[in-house]
């Protein structure tokens, strides 16, 4: 998969700190990139799970990867839509907030 911009400092700051940690993190990153979906795809179904667990950190990492997995904005908005009617109208507008604020909006 292709590599997003870099990772915030904090992320940074923790692999190093927990080494083992990190190594099992990557072992669980490649594990992910096994199957028939195409980069971008699989990378806009990881925006969903972060927007469905309403997980801020992993919704602008989503944002960001998908993004440089080429999804467009239509597409990552498209995905915030989509979680609407499943997690709810404040929840959603919460999201998307925070994919506006990755986006640069």
């Amino acid at each position: 998969m292709a590599k997003a911009a870099k990772p915030p400092k904090a992320y940074e700051k923790f692999m190093r700190r927990y080494p083992k940690l990190g190594e099992a993190w990557e072992s669980m990153r490649a594990a992910e990139e096994v199957g028939p979906l195409d980069e971008k795809t699989a990378r806009l179904v990881k925006l969903g799970v972060a927007i469905g667990s309403a997980r801020e950190g992993a919704v602008h990492s989503a944002v960001r990867k998908a993004v440089a997995a080429g999804a467009t904005r239509q597409e990552v908005e498209q995905v915030i839509a989509l979680a609407a009617s499943t997690i709810g109208l404040p929840t959603t507008v919460a999201m998307y907030t925070w994919v506006q604020e990755t986006l640069g909006q």
